[in-house]
């Protein structure tokens, strides 16, 4: 079960960074992050009344309410890299990234995760994950280098955030968890907009009649929720491979419907990826 959320979440994750690009192409990065925020915050607050779930926490690690300020540069680099390169590169990068987030978490045990060291014997499925990013990257060029890189840091933001959300919500509640990675993320966003931000005094605000790029923040909640459940199931290692599943072949179909144009390469990649998978787990099942 814990396997199909990861690839559900995957999905979700791809589909969300469709709808923050189009709001940040129509209001900009700072403001598009801020209104990102906003509407999940408003959105997990609702369902915080309804299930009537307590915000007031014990005395809890400071560390482990920046999930959200982490979170506000997931969206950001995110924003940045939407539509100078595909959704499926920036799906790729953001893979690569977590992977090596997920292996050095995993194998040291890092914000508290149970300590599972790499098996030797997989650096044969890795081999495969990294050749099928790199294939994907493979006619790219030194214009893209900034979106690029910051794709890859969307990977290790991601893994670090998902990873202090879930140990956050085993010390509250999968709901409490998220409502305060959005309450940090909302305040951390507006103050990027404040300082970033030239003219604020003047921001011209308009609402699209695209009313689907407003949905980030709210998918955004259900990936934080979804992942709350799964983090401390599987291992991060688990989870960003099956996530990729889900956001690669999404993305591709993304693409496709985006710009009319069908990827061989990312197919390829996306195949030798998901061979790598399969070989990771078939040898964690003889070890077994």
């Amino acid at each position: 079960m814990y396997y199909i959320f990861s690839i559900l979440i995957g999905l979700i994750i791809t589909i969300m960074v469709v709808f923050n690009g189009e709001l940040t192409s129509f209001y900009g990065v700072y403001i598009s992050t801020a209104i990102i925020h906003i509407v999940g915050l408003i959105f997990v607050s609702i369902l915080c009344v309804i299930k009537k779930i307590p915000l007031i926490t014990k005395k809890i690690s400071f560390l482990l309410y920046t999930g959200g300020a982490i979170g506000v540069l997931t969206i950001l680099f995110n924003n940045l890299a939407f539509n100078k390169i595909s959704v499926s590169a920036i799906v790729a990068l953001s893979l690569l990234g977590q992977a090596i987030t997920s292996i050095i978490i995993d194998n040291y045990g890092f914000f508290d995760m149970s300590k599972q060291v790499f098996n030797k014997k997989k650096y044969i499925s890795l081999l495969f994950m990294i050749l099928g990013v790199i294939y994907m990257l493979s006619t790219f060029n030194s214009i893209m280098i900034v979106p690029i890189i910051l794709s890859f840091l969307t990977g290790i933001t991601v893994v670090t955030s998902r990873t202090i959300n879930a140990r956050l919500a085993q010390k509250t509640s999968m709901l409490a968890s998220t409502w305060y990675n959005y309450l940090v993320g909302s305040l951390v966003s507006f103050l990027m907009l404040i300082i970033f931000f030239k003219n604020i005094d003047f921001i011209p605000f308009s609402f699209s009649k695209n009313i689907s790029m407003y949905l980030g923040g709210i998918l955004g909640v259900v990936t934080v929720l979804l992942s709350n459940i799964t983090v401390t199931k599987i291992s991060s290692y688990y989870m960003t491979l099956l996530l990729f599943v889900g956001q690669i072949f999404s993305g591709i179909i993304l693409d496709v419907i985006l710009t009319n144009e069908f990827s061989t390469i990312n197919l390829v990649g996306g195949i030798l990826v998901s061979i790598g998978l399969s070989l990771d787990l078939w040898i964690d099942k003889r070890n077994v």
